[in-house]
């Protein structure tokens, strides 16, 4: 195997890694986990969007982002 190869082969199993572990962490959700019976046109997608925008708060809580002090931004553009 040659080294671009191998650079190549160790980027795409990072991302594996990291894809991976939020699939088991969406998961986290039994509705997503277990046989889902309900038939309702397109009622299985959004449950899984619902699964998953509770895992994106569950990590937004978990790594708080700094707010964006979007006054603040609007009188230093007046002042220029």
């Amino acid at each position: 195997m040659s080294e671009a190869d191998r650079w190549l082969n160790s980027i795409i199993s990072g991302t594996r890694i990291v894809v991976e572990h939020t699939i088991a962490d969406v998961k986290r959700c039994r509705i997503v986990k277990d046989v889902f019976r309900n038939t309702k046109e397109g009622f299985s997608d959004l449950v899984m969007e619902v699964a998953c925008a509770l895992h994106n708060l569950r990590v937004e809580c978990r790594h708080p982002q700094p707010a964006l002090q979007l006054s603040f931004l609007a009188a230093n553009a007046y002042c220029q």
